[in-house]
């Protein structure tokens, strides 16, 4: 059986998968190559190099596993025609991002940048800046799924109270609220943070308006570390040039890379990350924990993996 990588890896995962598996040819290829992808039973990928003549020639594919949360920018209708199983690696980036996000909130709170900024100008001014506490906020969290769950927890453990917005409002962990994202406009007003996990879907799309901008309190955060469709960008850029609210962290956009010319760059009260947020030198370790058993399921014959992905609904 050929299981192909459409990306190359450190050494020691590449001879940790070939002992574990003798019975598997592994071929690890930075980028596609067609000769191994028309050859290749199983796929493993990150998603964002695969075209629809892709999936046509690889003939034998039955399986795509996905070293990554999002399957937007893959040919979805193709591969559904084909029944070609998919799975990616939900859950993993919990860990690394639930940091992004408290270090994002806990600098913006007690006003690192002021800080480092008096640091690079030799400045010392203890009475400057405007620090607050974490400590007694309410976070609102759309979309508290593995990482959202990860997410509250730690900020409970700060005296945050979480509420989260699902599709179906039912109760998820480490909230202390939950209701459906139907209800979303109902609990704007009640968050001193709101924190969007959202994947991209067609109901996910320009979800937010600017009419929930104004429904957020002056001094909220809000911070899309989902998808940057979530949001138009003169949407965001107008709600923060009219101080509708205080702060916006955006580790994506709706258009990436963000362009250089970006009106969003000039902002003052806006931290943008490079959709970095899940980066770790423990990243395709973690994917690999989630690959090896369901390999060892389709060694078997079995399909019952973790993570298995409806790739007409987008997750």
């Amino acid at each position: 059986m050929q299981v192909y990588f459409t990306f190359d890896s450190r050494p020691d995962l590449q001879q940790d998968l070939i002992e574990q598996f003798p019975n598997v040819d592994f071929s690890f290829h930075d980028g596609i190559d067609e000769e191994l992808l028309a050859q290749a039973d199983v796929l493993v990928t990150y998603g964002e190099d695969l075209e629809d003549e892709h999936i046509a020639c690889a003939r034998n594919l039955k399986w795509i596993f996905v070293a990554s949360a999002g399957i937007e920018l893959m040919p979805k209708e193709t591969i559904a025609k084909r029944n070609i199983l998919v799975s990616n690696v939900r859950g993993i980036h919990k860990k690394p991002m639930a940091e992004s996000i408290l270090a994002h909130i806990l600098a913006i709170k007690r006003d690192l940048p002021y800080i480092y900024n008096n640091q690079r100008n030799k400045i010392w001014n203890k009475r400057g800046g405007s620090p607050t506490e974490l400590n007694g906020s309410t976070a609102l969290i759309i979309g508290p799924g593995a990482i959202g769950a990860e997410i509250g927890r730690i900020l409970q453990a700060f005296d945050v109270y979480t509420i989260g917005c699902n599709r179906s409002g039912n109760e998820a962990p480490f909230m202390n609220e939950t209701y459906r994202i139907h209800d979303l406009t109902k609990q704007l007003p009640k968050a001193d943070i709101i924190i969007s996990i959202l994947p991209s879907t067609d109901e996910t799309k320009y979800l937010l308006q600017y009419e929930h901008f104004q429904l957020m309190r002056e001094s909220a955060i809000f911070m899309n570390f989902g998808r940057g469709d979530l949001v138009e960008t003169d949407v965001i850029y107008r709600a923060l040039k009219e101080r509708q609210i205080s702060h916006a962290v955006l580790d994506v956009c709706e258009e990436e890379p963000l362009p250089s010319d970006n009106q969003l760059w000039e902002l003052d009260n806006i931290t943008i990350s490079p959709h970095c947020s899940s980066h770790s030198s423990r990243y395709l370790e973690r994917s690999l924990e989630i690959f090896k058993p369901s390999l060892k399921k389709w060694l078997n014959g079995e399909t019952d993996f973790e993570n298995k992905v409806d790739m007409l609904r987008g997750y």
